[in-house]
């Protein structure tokens, strides 16, 4: 999502940022897309009724009033917007699919500067592992790290303990919101001494779809995931798998077969993460990786795009007969369709805008239910 060049964004074209990105049925993908075609936010919310009624419905986006609420908000916590196209934006989270166009922040954003290693694992870690956690993140904040992590209880908490002041903190809640309320002082300590990073605006209290979200951010930012200890259906594995698909190392310290919450972590082994005994394997796997990753957890995914030329001159293709309420890849709708990609992606557009299309994950959409 990252432009060759950053221009100069004017209050006037931020504020309108906000304004789409919270409007309805706008996500990442939808927002990078309209900002491709007309060049400019404000000019985007003038043509999302036009869109929508496309697309078969009415369409009002957010109100004034509520973005001036949240302006206000983010200015009262202490905190600043960090925008696609700013010098500031991380590179590496630019790359992924979905990259988050806007990001709230507090503390020091030089640190995203650095090259920076998730480690992640378990809420409910046992003692050797918190400890683990401890030092692992000690070892590679001394080693030139950063370290990222979710500021959830157990191995998160203790990543970010022991990487103290070059951790940052991603949160699934607004930047105002602690989560969970047993970390609000290490939350504020982040803030004060590394970095904490929201997606979600001001006041929003986290819910269940927002820590995958969180996950592809804390996956993102960094040249590897390193899982400390996790069950095999958990969190951890999600960031594991999106540190894949994204092309970055995925790490894995071994546990005992007996021991429930190593179960995860031995199936990313057995799956082709890399196995990691000590700090000095992560920052070996790490020290000039230049996206060609050892582990061969998940192969990159694959998608065809089109140019900000062709989406700003292209008119949508005639698709909806080709969509149901089972998910489908947009490639797929390519070839049935015999259309261009960027006059299939033009009609999802429209048809998100108007609330009837549903995002999937692996590039896949679908008819909502």
């Amino acid at each position: 999502m990252n432009a060759p060049a950053h221009p100069v964004l004017t209050q006037e074209e931020a504020f309108a940022r906000i304004r789409l990105l919270r409007s309805p049925n706008i996500g990442p993908v939808s927002y990078a897309m309209l900002l491709q075609r007309f060049g400019n936010a404000g000019t985007v919310i003038d043509a999302l009724p036009e869109l929508s009624a496309r697309g078969g419905r009415q369409y009002r986006p957010a109100r004034v009033e509520t973005i001036e609420r949240e302006v206000e908000a983010v200015r009262a916590a202490g905190a600043k917007y960090l925008f696609h196209d700013q010098p500031s934006y991380p590179a590496l989270l630019g790359e992924i699919d979905g990259a988050p166009p806007i990001l709230t922040w507090r503390g020091d954003v030089s640190l995203l500067d650095q090259p920076c290693v998730a480690l992640v694992g378990a809420r409910n870690s046992s003692a050797a592992a918190v400890k683990l956690a401890r030092d692992f993140g000690a070892a590679l904040a001394e080693a030139g790290f950063t370290v990222v992590s979710g500021l959830a209880r157990g191995i998160d908490g203790a990543a970010h303990e022991g990487a103290f002041p070059r951790t940052v903190g991603v949160i699934a809640s607004g930047i105002d919101i602690a989560y969970p309320p047993q970390h609000a002082a290490l939350q504020e300590r982040i803030a004060e001494e590394g970095l904490l990073v929201a997606e979600q605006p001001p006041g929003t209290e986290p819910r269940g779809s927002h820590f995958p979200s969180r996950n592809r951010i804390i996956a993102g930012l960094s040249l590897g995931t390193l899982v400390v200890e996790a069950a095999v259906k958990s969190g951890s594995l999600i960031t594991a798998r999106l540190a894949g698909e994204a092309g970055r190392e995925v790490m894995a310290i071994p546990g005992s077969p007996l021991e429930p919450r190593s179960h995860g972590c031995n199936h990313l082994i057995r799956e082709g993460a890399v196995l990691v005994n000590s700090p000095e394997d992560v920052v070996e796997l790490l020290s000039g990786f230049e996206g060609n990753p050892r582990s061969h957890f998940r192969e990159p995914l694959s998608a065809e795009w089109y140019s900000h030329a062709e989406l700003a001159s292209t008119e949508p293709a005639r698709i909806a007969d080709l969509l149901t309420t089972a998910p489908v890849g947009v490639d797929e709708l390519i070839r049935q369709s015999g259309e261009g990609a960027a006059a299939v992606q033009l009609a999802l557009l429209e048809l998100e805008i108007a609330g009837r299309l549903e995002r999937h994950a692996g590039g896949r959409v679908s008819l909502v239910s």
